[in-house]
């Protein structure tokens, strides 16, 4: 993947940059769909599998496994308190690319398992596998100046206002919830689910960082 030189970082309130300029309406639509549609795929091999990711993802499956409500709208629900800290602080264009984000990915988990089914799938390769699909999905996104929200959004946030690695800080939020998970899953696939989430993560570490493409 090609590296982007980027002499200034833009402000959150600042205009839009020559970087940004670059993606067009349509860009920005395939970068979500494409994003979302690869960010599913690694879901439903967890889910598949009897794996949990991290972020809102994370907790939507939680609530799902303990409640048995359905996992797409639990995983938009959960991320509604969000969007005011995405609207304050990283704008409007943001905010409705992540609305669109969530919307999208809600609507792939709940439909793709219709279009393709898996007749074996061993836990390792949906871990690896599946953390790699979402980390490239994320990333697609996040150079969209989209996120798939909740800790997406704090996580950019934190990137922009202290310059901290967005794989890092997910790393730590999505390890705390594979562990709370124990609560709802049997503990011999938190192993593999802490495995899928850091592939995820180191995806992203080194892929999006100061000084590199970021989204915002």
């Amino acid at each position: 993947m090609s590296r982007v030189s980027v002499t200034s970082r833009p402000s959150l309130g600042s205009a839009a940059t020559p970087l940004q300029q670059r993606h067009r309406l349509h860009e920005d639509l395939q970068a979500l769909l494409t994003g979302t549609l690869f960010v599913a795929l690694g879901v439903i091999m967890f889910r598949h599998a009897g794996l949990l990711t991290g972020g809102t993802a994370g907790l939507a499956f939680v609530l799902h496994y303990a409640t048995g409500w359905n996992f797409s709208l639990l995983f938009v629900l959960v991320n509604l308190p969000f969007y005011g800290l995405a609207w304050r602080r990283m704008g409007p264009v943001f905010t409705v690319k992540t609305f669109l984000a969530v919307g999208l990915l809600a609507v792939f988990v709940q439909w793709v398992p219709r279009w393709i089914a898996f007749d074996q799938l061993s836990t390792g390769f949906a871990s690896v596998a599946g953390g790699l699909l979402m980390g490239a999905g994320m990333l697609m996104l996040f150079r969209h100046r989209a996120s798939l929200g909740g800790f997406n959004v704090l996580v950019l946030y934190l990137q922009e206002r202290f310059g901290w690695r967005a794989g890092r800080i997910q790393m730590g939020f999505d390890a705390a919830i594979v562990l709370a998970s124990l609560l709802v899953v049997d503990a011999s696939q938190i192993a593999w689910s802490v495995l899928g989430a850091v592939v995820l993560n180191l995806t992203l570490a080194v892929n999006h960082r100061p000084g590199r493409y970021m989204a915002v």
